[in-house]
C-alpha cells in the first residue's frame, strides 16, 4: 500500500445525509446512496471546495497540514517501536449537548448512557461480532484503548450529569452549524459560555443538521480549540434504543474516527464507488485498497485486494472493526498539538473536567411522565439526580403513598388540587434535596354542559381561574387573549403567526368537561369561529381539533381544517379580522365513547409562515348544531366576578337581554355545590353580592345558568 498519509485531507466534513425526503425538500443533490436506498452519505468534497474558496483558510489548512504532518511523522517514527502510549487506556471528556424544540429529539438520560455504552463497546472492541469478520480480516480487530466518559464539571466548574438542553427552533436549522452551537452557548441549562474544544468533545445532538446523520471536523486550526471542534449527530443516530435502533446505532464510532485523525478506507475523496479511489489511499498499511461500497459485499475486490467493507470507516452498514493501523493513527492524534486534542486526556484534564470517576451526590432531581392528571390517576416519577446517588427520600403531599424510598415511585392522587413534590438523594455520604412547588395539578370536577366561551371576561390565559391553557413548545408565539378582533364581542383568542417561521405548532387545551350524564345515541356538538390568512399564496397551514377521553392523556383528532380549506385569502401584512372574516365549524363527531367525566379538547394549530390566526365563540351543547342558536342568542353579556380573590363577598355583574330566572351554584373543587341561590334578573345590567365568610379557603366554580344556557367562572376565597 502507499502511504501518502502526509497529504491526506486534515479536514474531513463526513456529513451522512438523512432522508431522500428532505433532500428533496431543500433540493438537496444526492449522491453517495447504498443499495436499495436514497440516502446520501458524504459531500466533504463539495463542503472542502467551498471553504478552500477563502484565502485565509486555504492558507490555515496548509499550514496545518504541514505541522500536522510533521508532528505526526515524528510520533509515527517514534511508534515504530512502540504505539503511543501502548498498554494506557486514554479517557475522553464527552458533553452531550441536546438541542431541541420540545419534540423526540429531545431524547432521553438511558438513550445517551446506551449511545455511550454502544460507543465504548466499538472503541475497546468488546463487541461480539469482532470475532466474526470475513476470513481475511481474522484476528485483526483492534482494541483503540480510548473509552469516552461523560463529564461532570462545566467550565465554570458546576457540577452536571455530562447532558445540557437548550430549547431553540435551530434543533431543526442545520443550515449553519455554528448558529446551533452558538444557541446552545446562549441557551443550556448548565453553563452559558465556550465549553474548550481541547478540554471537552462536544457532541451536538439536533433534529436536523443540514442533510447529515452525523459530521465533524478533523484535527485542525480551524476550528482549532473551539467549541465547534466537535461532533454533530441527528437524535435518531444516538445509541440503539429511543428514537435510534441498533441500525444506527455505530454513527459516533464512526464520526469519532473523523474526530481522531481517520479517513474513510478508499481515501479523501468521501465518494465511494469511483473507480479513481483505485488510485487513492487512506494512508493506513492494513486497510486494503478499496473502491469504497455502500452495500455489505464481504468479497468487494474492485482494487484487486479484498476490501475491508466491515470497517467502522466505511459505508456498507455492517461494520464491526478498527484495524492496528487505524489505532496508531487515533492514538497519533490525540499525541499531537494541531486541534488541541493532546490536552484531552491528560490527568489535569480529567480531574478539571470531572472524568476521573470520583463520582458524588451534587444535585437531586427528578421528571415525571404528567403534572397535570385528574382526580384517581397516578404519576410515574423518575429519579434524575447525579451524579452517584444511593438513597432517595420522596415526600408527596396529597399523594398516595405520601412517602417513598423507591428511586422511580408511582402516586396516586385522589383530591383535585395542586401539591408540591421534594425529593432528598444520597450517596451515602452526602446528600442533597430539592422542593418543586405547585408541581403537580389534581383537576377538579367537569364542567357541565351547555358550555359557551366569548373570552369577553378574559385578560390573560394565564390566570388563575382560565379554562384555557396555552401550550408553546417552540417557545415562541403563543396563543393569547387579544382585544383587538371579537367573533361577537372584542376580545377573541389570537396567535401572532405573521412573526413565527413555518413549522411551528401551538395548542390551546381546555379543563374538563364532564359529558357522562350523556347517553348512547345522543349527540353533542362543539361550534366555534375561526379567523385566518396567508401571507404568500404558497403557505401550507393546518388547525386539527383533537379529544381526549383520558384527561389529557392522550388525544384523537375529530376534525383538521387544512391549506386552502382554512383560507385562500392573502394579506401581506400583518392582519386582524374585522366582522366578515369569521368563519364558523361544527364538530359533530364526538361520539359516546367520549362520553366521560373528564373530557379535554385541544386545537392545535401548525404554522406554514402564513398570517395571524384567531379563535372565539367556543360553544359546547347537546344536539346538533341547529341547537346553537338558542345558546349564540346572547342572553348574558359581559359577565364578570370580582374581586378576585375574595374576603367576605364576590360580587357577580351581567347583562341580561331579557328579564328571567337566573340560578347560580357554586361548587368546590371536588364538584360539590357549596352554595345556590335564584334571582329574578331584569333586562339590562344586574348585580349579585355574595357573601363568602363561611366558605374554607381555595378554588371555586360559579355556574350561572339562564334560559338553558349556562356559563362559568372560577373564584378564589382567601
Amino acid at each position: 500500500m502507499k502511504r501518502n498519509y502526509l497529504t491526506t485531507l486534515l479536514l474531513n466534513l463526513a456529513i451522512l445525509a438523512s432522508t431522500a425526503s428532505f433532500g428533496q425538500q431543500n433540493n438537496i443533490d444526492l449522491e453517495n446512496c447504498r443499495q436499495g436506498e436514497s440516502v446520501e452519505y458524504c459531500k466533504e468534497h463539495k463542503i472542502l471546495a467551498e471553504l478552500l474558496k477563502d484565502p485565509a483558510f486555504k492558507k490555515s489548512w496548509e499550514q496545518d497540514r504541514a505541522t500536522l504532518a510533521l508532528e505526526q511523522e515524528q510520533l509515527l517514527e517514534k511508534s515504530k517501536k512502540e504505539v503511543p502510549g501502548k498498554g494506557v487506556v486514554y479517557r475522553i471528556p464527552v458533553v452531550f449537548h441536546v438541542l431541541h424544540n420540545g419534540g423526540p429529539e429531545n431524547i432521553s438520560k438511558e438513550q445517551i448512557i446506551n449511545a455511550l455504552e454502544v460507543w465504548n463497546r466499538d472503541f475497546r472492541r468488546l463487541n461480539a461480532d469482532a470475532d466474526n469478520v470475513h476470513t481475511p480480516f481474522q484476528g485483526m480487530p483492534s482494541d483503540v484503548e480510548i473509552e469516552f466518559v461523560l463529564a461532570t464539571k462545566a467550565p465554570n466548574g458546576t457540577c452536571f450529569s455530562g447532558i445540557t438542553r437548550t430549547q431553540s427552533t435551530l434543533s431543526y436549522d442545520g443550515s449553519n452549524g455554528g448558529a446551533q452551537v452558538d444557541a446552545i452557548v446562549a441557551g443550556n441549562d448548565v453553563f452559558n459560555g465556550q465549553w474548550p474544544g481541547n478540554k471537552y468533545l462536544n457532541i451536538f445532538v439536533c433534529g436536523e443538521i443540514g442533510g447529515a446523520a452525523g459530521y465533524t471536523y478533523r484535527p485542525s486550526s480551524w476550528p482549532g480549540t473551539s467549541m465547534k471542534n466537535g461532533i454533530w449527530i441527528l437524535h435518531n443516530y444516538v445509541g440503539a434504543i429511543g428514537t435510534s435502533s441498533p441500525n444506527t446505532s455505530r454513527t459516533l464510532t464512526h464520526e469519532s474516527g473523523h474526530w481522531l485523525d481517520l479517513p474513510h478506507c478508499w481515501g479523501s475523496t468521501n465518494n465511494p464507488g469511483l473507480a479513481s479511489n483505485c488510485n487513492t489511499d487512506d494512508g493506513i498499511s492494513d486497510t486494503p485498497n478499496t473502491i469504497g461500497v455502500t452495500a455489505c459485499i464481504l468479497n468487494e475486490s474492485s482494487c484487486g485486494p479484498i476490501a475491508n467493507v466491515e470497517n467502522y470507516m466505511d459505508y456498507s452498514y455492517c461494520s464491526k472493526m478498527f484495524t492496528a493501523g487505524q489505532v496508531l493513527r487515533m492514538r497519533t492524534a490525540l499525541n499531537a498539538s494541531v486541534g488541541g486534542r493532546n490536552n484531552l486526556a491528560t490527568a489535569a484534564n480529567i480531574a478539571a473536567t470531572g472524568a476521573d470517576s470520583n463520582l458524588y451526590i451534587c444535585k437531586a432531581e427528578f421528571n415525571v411522565d404528567r403534572r397535570v392528571i385528574c382526580a384517581g390517576e397516578s404519576v410515574d416519577f423518575s429519579d434524575a439526580s447525579y451524579n452517584a446517588v444511593s438513597g432517595w427520600t420522596w415526600n408527596f403531599p396529597g399523594g398516595s403513598p405520601s412517602s417513598s424510598s423507591a428511586q422511580n415511585p408511582s402516586v396516586t392522587y385522589n383530591t383535585p388540587g395542586t401539591y408540591n413534590v421534594s425529593l432528598a438523594a444520597t450517596d451515602g455520604t452526602g446528600s442533597q434535596s430539592t422542593t418543586k412547588t405547585a408541581y403537580i395539578t389534581v383537576l377538579p370536577a367537569g364542567t357541565m354542559l351547555p358550555y359557551v366561551e366569548t373570552f369577553e371576561n378574559y385578560s390573560t390565559l394565564a390566570a388563575a381561574n382560565s379554562f384555557w391553557t396555552a401550550n408553546n413548545p417552540g417557545n415562541n408565539e403563543a396563543f393569547e387573549v387579544s382585544n383587538t378582533a371579537g367573533a361577537s364581542g372584542t376580545k377573541s383568542l389570537r396567535l401572532r403567526n405573521f412573526t413565527q417561521t413555518a413549522g411551528n405548532e401551538d395548542e390551546i387545551v381546555s379543563d374538563l368537561w364532564d359529558l357522562s350524564n350523556f347517553s348512547a345515541g345522543e349527540t353533542v356538538t362543539l361550534s366555534f369561529k375561526y379567523a385566518s390568512r396567508k401571507r404568500n399564496t404558497s403557505n401550507y397551514e393546518s388547525l386539527r381539533i383533537l379529544v381526549s377521553n383520558d384527561c389529557g392523556a392522550s388525544f384523537i383528532s375529530r376534525k383538521s381544517i387544512n391549506g386552502t380549506q382554512l383560507t385562500s385569502e392573502v394579506v401581506t401584512s400583518e392582519w386582524t379580522p374585522t366582522a366578515q372574516d369569521w368563519v364558523q365549524v361544527h364538530v359533530t363527531n364526538i361520539t359516546d365513547q367520549y362520553f366521560v367525566n373528564n373530557l379535554k379538547v385541544m386545537f392545535r394549530f401548525t404554522s406554514g409562515g402564513g398570517n395571524n390566526f384567531f379563535l372565539d365563540d367556543i360553544n359546547f351543547y347537546q344536539g346538533g348544531p341547529e341547537n346553537l342558536g338558542v345558546l349564540e342568542a346572547g342572553l348574558v353579556n359581559n359577565l364578570q366576578l370580582f374581586p378576585n380573590p375574595a374576603d367576605q363577598e364576590v360580587n357577580v355583574s351581567f347583562e341580561a337581554a331579557a328579564a328571567g330566572t337566573v340560578d347560580l351554584e357554586v361548587r368546590d373543587l371536588t364538584g360539590k355545590v357549596v352554595r345556590t341561590q335564584r334571582i329574578q334578573a331584569s333586562a339590562g345590567s344586574n348585580l349579585v353580592m355574595m357573601g363568602t365568610g363561611d366558605l374554607a379557603s381555595g378554588m371555586y366554580f360559579l355556574n350561572m345558568k339562564l334560559a338553558g344556557q349556562q356559563q362559568t367562572l372560577q373564584f378564589v376565597v382567601r
